[in-house]
């Protein structure tokens, strides 16, 4: 595995805060690193996000997104919402509150005007009382109009760029081994063949991404996942993956290992509670903090920064189409 860890002189360089970047200029991208491109995309990303009980976590971060997308100007074309979507009692599935406290308010429209693409986490399985699953299934058809987008347990997206292909995006549901519902035999089958597929398919767009809510490799509570490890790491080699993000555990991280061409972070500091990951040596970052990812991509770099609820920058890489990838200081 590459190993290339942030020095602190790195990281206190990359380090800022809100208050400091709007006397600064209003620009926190540059507080950061010198942008990509004015004409690039931006995205926020999000995972285990709807905790049931104190809400304070979820809302410092929803807060500190909406402050960075202000001071930085950006308009984020899309939110990504790594599963965990909704932890706890469902009560009124379709038409629970919680769809406007803890999404249509907590992200307002006014600053996240994009569509929000959701995957399925093991907690969006649970059946208390109600079956979250089919309630987040069904609730863009019971409520036209919503940005909420969940189309199927897992589906395909192809992001553009001034009008070329940007990214071709896989949705994932790597819900293998709950203990309680899970993807039965013939959907995990049916999910690989969609998978394998969809990797095969011609392709014009840069980048190649996928997205589920467990890590294949982890340096936080849960660990590594064998199971989905061997179902889809092979092809992710096989077929150049540049990224796959994923949540679950409760904080953010960025792994790479050395020969493989997939860059791994996870973006679980959407609201649940906290955990730090343990320390195996494995990184170049790991933190449990409550945060959020925002991704900047042209077709010639692809930007990824963790950044806690306050909008202190955490860690930043950039990577190129040919899979080369380098810290920014």
């Amino acid at each position: 595995m590459t190993s290339q860890p942030i020095s602190r002189r790195q990281l206190l360089k990359q380090s800022f805060c809100f208050s400091a970047a709007m006397l600064a200029g209003n620009d926190l991208l540059r507080a950061a690193d010198a942008p990509s491109s004015a004409g690039a995309s931006h995205f926020l990303m999000i995972g285990d996000w709807g905790w049931n009980d104190d809400l304070q976590g979820q809302t410092a971060v929803a807060q500190g997104m909406a402050r960075y997308v202000t001071a930085a100007a950006i308009k984020p074309e899309a939110l990504f919402l790594l599963g965990d979507n909704f932890y706890g009692p469902f009560k009124g599935g379709t038409d629970c509150p919680r769809w406007k406290t803890q999404f249509s308010d907590m992200y307002p429209k006014s600053t996240f005007p994009g569509p929000c693409h959701a995957i399925l986490g093991n907690h969006d399985y649970d059946d208390e009382p109600v079956a979250k699953l089919a309630a987040e299934l069904g609730y863009a058809e019971a409520h036209p109009g919503t940005r909420w987008n969940l189309p199927a347990k897992w589906y395909r997206l192809e992001l553009t760029q001034a009008g070329k292909p940007l990214a071709s995006v896989l949705m994932l549901d790597s819900n293998y081994h709950n203990k309680v519902v899970s993807l039965t035999p013939q959907e995990k089958s049916d999910q690989l063949a969609w998978l394998k597929a969809e990797l095969e398919k011609p392709s014009t767009a840069p980048w190649r991404v996928v997205m589920g809510h467990h890590p294949l490799f982890s340096s936080g509570a849960h660990g590594d996942n064998p199971e989905i490890i061997t179902a889809w790491d092979k092809l992710f080699r096989e077929h150049q993956v540049h990224f796959y993000f994923a949540g679950h555990d409760h904080d953010l991280q960025h792994l790479e290992f050395e020969g493989h061409p997939t860059s791994f972070v996870v973006s679980g500091g959407g609201g649940a509670n906290i955990r730090e990951p343990g320390k195996d040596g494995r990184g170049p970052f790991a933190k449990g903090v409550f945060g959020f990812t925002h991704l900047e991509v042209t077709r010639e770099r692809f930007v990824v920064r963790h950044l806690d609820a306050k909008c202190n920058l955490l860690h930043a890489f950039a990577k190129l189409p040919d899979g080369t990838w380098s810290p920014l200081s």
